[in-house]
């Protein structure tokens, strides 16, 4: 949907963007986040031809916007600053349905769209409409700035650095709010920040800006899991996707090479593979790996005929969890279901690892180790 082309901007002769590419996808969140003077917000202005490039093209939808109306393009996009940019001598209502009043829509329409816009950002349409900024909270202000980027349902919306200047309460509240906005209108944002906790509550992905170069863009897991260079690590914070649990997966944390067997063996030979192997369990798979069953050394014990195979024994109700599962919910599920193993399998449901409580403890505490080492 947005496309940046080589662009290239120069200030009094410094160079402060240098030759950037990138896309923003439809319906796609996107925050732009580095230090101050990395030229996040330059690069922000240039969507709505605030600032002009020395060079490049700015695609939207296909179109290079530099040959578009500029009065036009605006009008077709929501802009939210720091500041709101509310016009105080306009009410709550009025500052809403500025753009659609300029777009020419009828009254009924305008009251309609604000009615609705203050429902959706939690504002009283009866108690607000009629009040002016001044006599809002710094919060409901930024509220009502929200509104009306959303009112006349704009293809794009430019964030910039829209909740810094909030209390921790009200900053939370609204980063919640926007991404309930997002996900229900799917609409295409550009957000900036330099707050890295905003960035990963909010984006789809992140682009890490640094001295006007795009440093790495990328989802916020692989940003978490795998940072570009020793900047990118500083930046994010070293250690951060423990702090973030959210991101950890089955894959990240799993034994890559379980102990298994098939079903044919006898329990003798189970007993065996487990003695050898120093386990007290065997992931039981067919021959094409996929998961059959699990037996227990308890499941060997009810059962003193060593001759009998491992399939007529195995219990076949096995809880797995997923490569991309979240250590949250695979932690929730073991909990609840009261068991110390869970068996990781792919799409195709092949046993491709497993976890344990035990191999748990064992990835927790060697991080804990490093981050000491690291301290």
């Amino acid at each position: 949907m947005l496309e940046f082309k080589n662009i290239i901007k120069v200030f009094k002769n410094q160079t402060v963007i240098n030759n950037i590419s990138f896309n923003v996808n439809k319906g796609e969140f996107v925050v732009l986040i580095g230090p101050s003077g990395c030229g996040k917000t330059t690069t922000l202005k240039m969507i709505n031809k605030l600032i002009a490039p020395s060079s490049g093209n700015i695609y939207l939808e296909g179109k290079d916007i530099f040959k578009e109306d500029t009065i036009r393009l605006r009008r077709n996009m929501g802009y939210v600053i720091q500041q709101t940019g509310l016009l105080p001598h306009m009410t709550v209502g009025e500052n809403i349905g500025l753009i659609p009043r300029l777009q020419k829509w009828s009254e009924d329409k305008i009251i309609e769209r604000t009615t609705e816009m203050l429902k959706l950002v939690g504002m009283e349409p009866t108690q607000y409409v009629d009040r002016y900024p001044c006599e809002l909270s710094g919060g409901q202000q930024q509220r009502i700035g929200v509104a009306r980027a959303f009112a006349t349902n704009p293809d794009i919306i430019l964030m910039d650095e829209p909740f810094s200047a909030l209390d921790p309460i009200s900053r939370n509240q609204l980063q919640d709010e926007l991404f309930n906005l997002q996900q229900e209108f799917k609409k295409t944002i550009v957000f900036v920040t330099h707050d890295m906790d905003e960035a990963l509550k909010l984006a789809d992905r992140i682009c890490i800006m640094k001295d006007g170069d795009i440093i790495q863009f990328d989802t916020p897991e692989e940003i978490l899991k795998n940072p570009a260079n020793e900047f990118i690590e500083e930046f994010i914070g070293k250690n951060r996707i423990w702090q973030q649990p959210e991101f950890i997966k089955a894959k990240d944390i799993m034994i890559t090479e379980p102990i298994k067997t098939t079903g044919s063996r006898t329990i003798v030979q189970a007993v065996e593979i487990m003695k050898s192997n120093k386990v007290d369990s065997l992931l039981i798979v067919d021959k094409e790996n996929k998961l059959q069953g699990i037996v227990t050394l308890k499941d060997i014990r009810r059962n003193d005929k060593g001759s009998i195979k491992l399939d007529a024994i195995m219990e076949t109700e096995v809880k797995t969890a997923m490569l991309d599962e979240s250590l949250i919910d695979i932690l929730n599920s073991m909990n609840e279901l009261q068991i110390g193993y869970m068996p990781v399998v792919d799409d195709s449901l092949k046993l491709v690892g497993l976890i344990t409580k035990s191999s748990l403890l064992s990835v927790l505490s060697n991080q804990y180790i490093n981050q000491e080492v690291n301290a």
